[in-house]
């Protein structure tokens, strides 16, 4: 693969894109490590990866060897993705030398011949010359200057049947960022080292009650420079409603497939469904149900989904539970979840949850014999092997579809006709 070595002058010549360029030189991010963490076992790594993989691509079967592409892939994320996937062929770009230069330290000290490193702005991506089965794009185009010109060049080199992983910051649950950003600079305040000092310092001093304060106590990104001036003093970062973020999807020609984890935007999961409300949000078509969730809960930091080329109308990942099909489904356990058997619901043998959501309220009791059918799931039996004998059809179903919305499991639907 032949790239034009870009320049930063090739790509949006404003003030902005100036500006972000600088800041990522100067700070790399994410915090910078000098090892990936160690190998896991064989089985419990290719489960994960299988499981990622009919995240995306339910009726596809499973592939480990496809073309990746990490746009704006910071100090880490390449790299994780390349010794994750080590039949993949991954490719980094990023606008930050300083980035890929910590990216670089970790190839060669994880072997990772897989991976491909390109100074290459995210707008210039078609100058890759090539089209990608995967494409990542998390935390990166809220901070350009023209994020739809950042979209559609990353729509253009999406292949065919392909999937893109998006993630752009989400407004509400970042109300307290947006405070103290407007803060700095009512302020002037720069993202040199001793203002970061000084901003760490006054943010020891925030009342209690502010909207920041949870993150403070929570967020990692404020436990180090770099994260401290990514979050509060970057130059351009702008937030994305549900609706607003279906919109710029669908406008430069990506069709919405699904959350990457949906159980917060569904009213059939946690508080939602014990409010007065319930049945008028069910009522709902789903982008409005998403919508009305993301204020319900308010706390939302982010919006990460899952994208597919709107012009690949055959195309269709989605999981149904209409008709009989989905006895055939192969179900696999998300990563991240468990079950917990302590201070149970009366008549409930367990209680499932999964470890990545942020919310507390979402979980799914389980009885006896519901229990007895998870314990069995494999990700090689298919749904009506794993129930024979042990629930009916419809209870299955119900069980299977609450599993589904929770996120504690992907189906592998690639042997359906």
């Amino acid at each position: 693969m032949v790239v034009k070595q870009a320049n930063w002058t090739d790509g949006p010549t404003d003030g902005v894109a100036a500006a972000v360029h600088d800041f990522y030189e100067r700070h790399p991010y994410p915090g910078a490590v000098d090892q990936l963490g160690e190998d896991q076992a064989e089985t419990p790594e290719r489960q994960a990866r299988k499981s990622e993989h009919h995240l995306f691509w339910p009726k596809q079967p499973f592939r480990e060897d496809r073309s990746i592409l990490i746009a704006g892939c910071g100090t880490i994320q390449a790299a994780r993705h390349a010794r994750r996937w080590p039949r993949a062929r991954v490719v980094g770009i990023d606008v930050s030398e300083a980035s890929l230069d910590k990216t670089r330290l970790l190839r060669e000290r994880h072997g990772l011949d897989n991976l491909e490193l390109k100074r290459l702005p995210v707008e210039q991506a078609e100058q890759l010359a090539e089209q990608f089965d995967q494409i990542i794009c998390t935390g990166v185009l809220h901070h350009l200057p023209d994020p739809d010109a950042g979209l559609r060049a990353l729509r253009s080199v999406l292949a065919p049947r392909g999937a893109m992983h998006l993630m752009v910051y989400a407004p509400y649950g970042r109300a307290g960022i947006y405070l103290i950003q407007q803060y700095g600079r009512l302020l002037g305040l720069a993202s040199t080292p001793s203002e970061i000092r000084d901003l760490m310092t006054a943010l020891e001093n925030l009342p209690k009650g502010h909207p920041l304060w949870p993150l403070l106590q929570k967020s990692p990104d404020f436990q180090y420079d770099s994260g401290i001036a990514d979050a509060l003093l970057h130059p351009q970062d702008r937030p994305y409603s549900v609706p607003q973020f279906l919109a710029f999807a669908a406008r430069n020609g990506l069709r919405f497939g699904r959350w990457m984890r949906q159980a917060p935007y569904l009213p059939y999961c946690g508080a939602p469904r014990g409010t007065p409300h319930q049945r008028r949000l069910a009522d709902l078509a789903p982008s409005a149900q998403y919508a009305a969730m993301e204020l319900f809960r308010g706390t939302m930091l982010r919006h990460s989904a899952i994208l597919y080329r709107d012009d690949e109308a055959d195309h269709d990942e989605a999981v149904t539970f209409e008709g009989e099909a989905w006895l055939g489904y192969v179900p696999i356990r998300m990563p991240g979840t468990l079950c917990v058997e302590e201070r149970l619901p009366p008549g409930k043998a367990g209680v499932l949850i999964n470890s990545h959501h942020t919310d507390t309220d979402i979980y799914l009791p389980i009885t006896a014999p519901e229990k007895r059918v998870v314990e069995a799931i494999d990700g090689e039996l298919s749904i009506a092997a794993l129930v024979k004998g042990k629930i009916g059809t419809e209870p299955s179903r119900v069980l299977f579809q609450r599993l589904w919305h929770h996120d504690q499991v992907v189906f592998d639907t690639s042997h359906q006709p």
